[in-house]
């Protein structure tokens, strides 16, 4: 009986694989300013994923108003690549770009 717990418990183990130490990330870096028309932040962590953006209000109180935001964020995947991606949102959407990123055709 002692044989198959015993068993049973080393199977569980190796079955698990190994054990992933986690680590908590502290913040590194970080900034804002945000105002009524305009915003910026920036970020890191000491694990790897950093962030940052500039926001700006066109056409503050007309008909067309609208927010445009470009900025960029980094991380590392589990595989151990650190991916990053730039982008633009506006009014003609999210439009990201990396190089991990598929690209569209041009029409």
């Amino acid at each position: 009986m002692k044989f198959v717990i015993v068993f049973v418990a080393l199977f569980a183990l190796a079955y698990a694989g190994p054990i992933k130490q986690q680590v908590d990330a502290v913040i590194v870096r970080q900034d804002s300013d945000v105002g009524p028309e305009s915003f910026n932040y920036a970020y890191e962590t000491s694990d790897g994923q950093a962030a940052e953006a500039q926001g700006q209000l066109n056409n503050a109180g007309s008909e067309n108003e609208s927010l445009a935001v470009k900025g960029s964020y980094k991380f590392v995947a589990d595989d151990g690549v650190t991916y990053e991606v730039q982008y633009i949102a506006d009014e003609n959407g999210f439009q990201p770009q990396g190089a991990h990123l598929p690209v569209a055709p041009v029409a």
